[in-house]
C-alpha cells in the first residue's frame, strides 16, 4: 500500500519520467575524459549505505574500477520501488554500457527495460529474469547459513535463537531455511532441542520488520525474539537488521547477532556482537562480471553466477571478537559441515534456491 501510495502522489511526475526516459541524477560525479566503459548502478531502497547487498555491489562496480582505469562507475538511489524503471530507463538513455540492478525486488523493473531495449547489457543481483541481455548474479545462500544455524544452536546458552526477515521474498527467505536446516542438523547430531525463533520453514512463515531501510522496525522484531528467549538472531533485513545490531551490542552481552551479506565487522560498527556473518561474495561476482563485459567477453545469461561454498561464493565470515569463545570441536564440525556440503554429501534444499533456466 505505501508502494502505491507514493506512486500516485509522485502523479504526473513519476509517469512521465518513465515515459521519457529522463536520465537519473547521479547520486556520484564519476570521471570524465577519452571514451570510457560506463558502469552504471541503480540501488534498491536499502540505499547505497545499507552495509549489506547494496554496499557489496557497489564495492564491486569500485574493485572493477580499480582493476581497469578505463571503467567509470556511477550510481543512483531508488526511494521507492516506483523509481526502479525510471533509473534503469535513464541509464539507458545516457547510454551506460553496463547496468546493473541490485536486488530481487527490481527484477520486474529489469526484465521490462531488458525486453525494450535488448541490446543493451543488464546485470542482476538476487533474481534471475531468464532474458539473454541479463546476467543473473545469485548465490545458494542456505549453505553458508546452513553452516550459520548449526554455529548458532551450538553457541546458544538459552537453547533458543532467532532469525527474521525484510520481506518474504526468494533472497531473504533462502537464509532463513538454511539457518533452520543447520539448527536442525545440530539438533539431531547432538540429541538436543535447540529451538529456532522467528522462522518456520515447513509453513514458509514466520517474523519480518517489513523493511529494508528502518532500523527501529527491525530493532522491534528482535525485542520480540529476545523476549522471547533467543540469544542469537540473525536479522536477514538489510539496513533495517541494523537496528538489531546495535541492540545486541547496548545490551551488554545479553544476546548477540548473526549479519548477512558482507562481513559485519567490517561494515558495521557493531563487530562486539556479531557472532558471525554469512557473507555472499556480491564484491566478487559483480567486478568479475564489469571486467568480462568491459574486455568484450559475452556474458552468458545461461547459466548465469551461482555462487557456493565450493567456489567461495557464499561462506562464514571469521569470528572476530568471539573467535576465543567458539571451542575448538565446534569450528572442527563447522569446518566438516562445509567440506561435506560442497562435496554433496550434506544436502540442502530450499524453494528460494537460485533457479539457473
Amino acid at each position: 500500500m505505501r508502494v502505491v501510495a507514493s506512486a500516485f502522489v509522485a502523479g504526473g511526475l513519476v509517469l512521465g519520467a518513465a515515459a521519457c526516459g529522463e536520465a537519473p541524477k547521479d547520486d556520484n560525479a564519476g570521471s570524465s575524459g577519452g571514451k570510457k566503459y560506463t558502469a552504471c548502478m541503480v540501488t534498491d531502497t536499502g540505499g547505497i549505505d545499507d552495509k549489506s547487498f547494496n554496499a557489496g555491489a557497489w564495492a564491486g562496480l569500485e574493485a572493477a574500477k580499480k582493476a581497469n582505469s578505463n571503467i567509470e562507475t556511477k550510481y543512483v538511489s531508488s526511494h521507492q520501488e516506483a523509481d526502479y524503471e525510471v533509473n534503469l530507463n535513464g541509464y539507458v538513455n545516457q547510454k551506460c554500457d553496463f547496468i546493473l540492478a541490485v536486488g530481487g525486488l527490481m527484477e520486474k523493473a529489469a526484465k521490462k527495460a531488458a525486453e525494450a531495449h535488448p541490446d543493451q547489457q543488464f546485470g542482476i543481483v538476487d533474481a534471475n529474469p531468464g532474458l539473454d541481455n541479463i546476467y543473473p548474479m545469485q548465490f545458494d545462500t542456505t549453505q553458508a547459513a546452513f553452516q550459520a544455524g548449526y554455529l548458532a544452536a551450538g553457541m546458544s546458552k538459552t537453547g533458543k535463537v532467532g532469525t527474521y526477515g525484510a520481506i518474504p521474498i526468494p533472497p531473504v527467505t533462502i537464509f532463513m531455511d538454511g539457518f533452520a536446516d543447520g539448527v536442525a542438523y545440530y539438533n539431531q547430531a547432538k540429541g538436543k532441542n535447540v529451538q529456532l525463533l522467528g522462522w518456520d520453514k515447513a509453513t514458509q512463515k514466520g517474523s519480518f520488520s517489513n523493511s529494508f531501510d528502518k532500523q527501529d522496525d527491525g530493532k522491534k522484531v528482535s525485542d520480540a525474539l529476545v523476549a522471547q528467549g533467543a540469544d542469537i538472531v540473525m536479522p536477514v533485513a538489510g539496513g533495517s537488521g541494523l537496528g538489531t545490531t546495535a541492540a545486541a551490542q547496548a545490551s551488554g552481552g545479553k544476546y548477540s547477532a548473526i549479519w548477512v551479506d558482507t562481513d559485519g565487522c567490517e561494515s558495521t560498527p557493531n563487530c562486539p556482537a556479531l557472532l558471525t556473518t554469512v557473507v555472499k561474495n556480491i564484491p566478487g561476482a559483480v567486478k568479475d562480471a564489469v571486467l568480462k563485459a568491459a574486455s568484450g567477453e559475452k556474458l552468458q545469461a545461461k547459466p548465469g553466477y551461482v555462487g557456493t561454498l565450493a567456489n567461495d561464493g557464499v561462506s562464514l565470515a571469521p569470528f572476530h571478537e568471539f573467535d576465543s569463545k567458539v571451542p575448538a570441536d565446534l569450528k572442527a564440525e563447522l569446518d566438516k559441515i562445509k567440506a561435506d556440503i560442497a562435496a554433496g554429501t550434506i544436502k540442502i534444499t530450499s524453494k528460494s534456491q537460485p533457479v539457473t533456466e
